[in-house]
Order: structure tokens, then sequence, then C-alpha cells
């Protein structure tokens, strides 16, 4: 064999690959921490550009699917279904990266993720419009506002200036959610777009928003029980929680290899990852994109074994036990020892 690959010229002498692949281990290991801090940055803009433009190419989506009429459930069927699916879309991007943007840009955070209940003031009479509530959830609560679960209502008609949720009406409410409320949406989107640039990256404060956003998935089940979480309209909170998942690991993964040059990095990444399986086994115990339905006796202060034994408290406990800061173990302490490791700024629970 080694003659044959000689007599074609395609054999490298033993010597010339050895020396390739030490030549190559030398010069990863000759990185400094400064080095990889300019890599993890480059990678980490390129990485939550692609779900910035995916969240825009769905908004646009959205956008050109609204009827300029007033909307039917019938015969709109097809539209509305086409702009629930493009919202999602652009949710299931956002969620990805709300951690790292969330700590770099917090100005962009409300505009665009905003709650009802953050965004109501005294009240916002046109729910169309580009003032008052806006941002992902004010489409959102008006692509579903024929399936908003009783609770919810219940929740949101005790809020001062509390409007119900409805399609449009008139050709100027439909026109104006397309071109007013969509498109405040879309020119938010644009300018956190073009804010996205390499020299706006702390890896630092992104690797802290991270942890922040693991630790938040606890409050994101617990506001489940007041009709108060996240997607509520939309009914794919549990979606959520596994985009911030995905989201997290693949920027942490950006960091890998730096982790893997400490004395113990290898084992804190190991202890990691495995912390982020258990997460994602627990997300995946139901295939619904929602979360379970609390206990109507549910108490968060003091649980049940009955209650903790449903669908929900298996979920509640669990979600807190491995996001807790404080807890050894768990997905935020381990996040935090390798923000030690890298001399990077650790998430302190308020």
């Amino acid at each position: 064999m080694l003659g044959r690959q000689q007599r074609h010229g395609s054999y490298r002498p033993l010597c010339f690959t050895t020396l390739f692949f030490v030549s190559a281990l030398t010069a990863c290991m000759d990185k400094t921490d400064a080095d990889y801090r300019a890599d993890i940055t480059a990678a980490m803009h390129d990485s939550i550009v692609d779900d910035l433009n995916t969240m825009l190419i769905a908004a646009h989506n959205l956008q050109a699917a609204a009827p300029n009429r007033p909307w039917s459930a019938t015969k709109d069927a097809d539209a509305i279904s086409d702009m629930q699916e493009a919202w999602k879309r652009m949710r299931r991007a956002w969620e990805h990266i709300e951690g790292a943007i969330g700590a770099l840009f917090p100005d962009a955070d409300e505009p665009l993720d905003g709650r009802y209940e953050e965004l109501i003031g005294r009240g916002d009479d046109n729910l169309f419009n580009s003032t008052g509530f806006i941002g992902m959830h004010a489409v959102e609560r008006i692509l579903y506002s024929n399936a908003i679960r009783p609770e919810i209502v219940a929740f949101e008609r005790g809020l001062p200036g509390y409007k119900a949720a409805a399609y449009p009406a008139t050709d100027a409410e439909a026109v104006a959610f397309k071109t007013e409320l969509v498109q405040q949406l879309i020119d938010d989107m644009t300018a956190l777009h073009k804010q996205w640039q390499p020299a706006a990256v702390n890896i630092g404060t992104a690797y802290q928003g991270l942890a922040g956003l693991m630790s938040e998935q606890k409050e994101k089940v617990e506001l489940a029980v007041s009709g108060e979480e996240e997607s509520r309209y939309a009914n794919i909170t549990l979606l959520d929680l596994r985009s911030n998942l995905e989201g997290t690991r693949k920027v942490y993964g950006l960091f890998r290899e730096w982790i893997h040059t400490k004395t113990t990095g290898p084992n804190s990444d190991s202890s990691l990852r495995d912390k982020f399986l258990e997460l994602e086994r627990l997300y995946g115990l139901t295939s619904d994109d929602a979360l379970p339905a609390a206990p109507v006796d549910w108490r968060p202060e003091a649980p049940t074994p009955d209650n903790l034994a449903t669908p929900f408290g298996t979920l509640w406990k669990n979600v807190r036990e491995q996001t807790d800061p404080h807890s050894s173990g768990s997905v935020v302490y381990e996040m935090n020892q390798i923000a030690t490791l890298l001399a990077l700024p650790t998430f302190v629970a308020r």
C-alpha cells in the first residue's frame, strides 16, 4: 500500500504528518485569553445575526400575509394560520438570543418583548396602532384573540385600561395592524440588527445574560399559575423554554475551546453539559408546546405531594432545582463556576 501511494505521488512522509499536527496543536496552545475573547466575539456576532435575520424575515412574512380588510376566522383562516406560523418562527429565534441581547441591549428588550401588564400603562384603546402595547406579544394577542385561555382574560381584565383582544373589525384597523403595529415591530428589529456589530459584543455581559436567562426559567413556569406567563396567547411557553435552552447551549458552545485550556475546565464543561441534558429531558417529557396546567389548588409556597406529582408540579420542582444559582450542581451554578474560571462576570440573583 505504501509503495502504491508513493508511486502515485499521494504519500506524505510520517514525519511531515506528525509535524503538521504538532504545529496545529502548538498554534492552538499558543492562543492567549485575548485571542479566545476575539474569536468568541466574532463567532457570537455571526451566530446571533442568523437569528436576527430569521426574526426579520418572519416579521415581513407576517406583514405580507395580513389582510387589508376586517378579518374573518373562517374566510381568512389560511392567512391567520400563515401569520401565526410566521409569529412562531420569529418567537423561537428571539428566545434563542434573548439572554445575550437582553443583557447587551436592555432598552431593546421592552419594545420587542414587553408584556401586556408592563406596557398597558393607563390604557390602550387602539390595539392596532404603534403606541401603547406594542411588540411581539401585542401582535400575538391579536393573532390568537379567539383562543385566549380564561385565566389569562381574568388576569388582564383586572388591569387598568384593559381592552379585550380582538381581530381587526374594520378596514382602518386591518391596515393599522399591518402598517403601524407590525411595521413598528419590524422597525425595532431593524434598529437592533443595525446595532448588533462586533464592537457592541461584550462576551462577559452576554454570558452573564445567558446565565440570567437560565435562572429566569423558574419564573416563566411560576407565572403560568396566574395567567401571566410569557407566550400565553399562543400558549407556547414551554416552547419558549426549549428555545431558551437551545440558544444558551449554542452560544455556550463558542466558549468550550477556551474553557478546556483551564486546569479544571474539562470537568466543569462536562458537568454543565450534563445539566443541560437533564433540563432538555425535563422539557421533553411532553411533546406539547404549552406548559402543563397547574392544579386548581396549587399554592407555590406550599405545594402538596399530590400537586408535585402532577406534570406541572414535576416541571415546577425540577426547574426550580436546576436553575437555582445558589444550588451546587444546578445549571446556573455551573455556569457561574465557568464564568469565574474565565474571569467573566457571574450572574447574581436579585
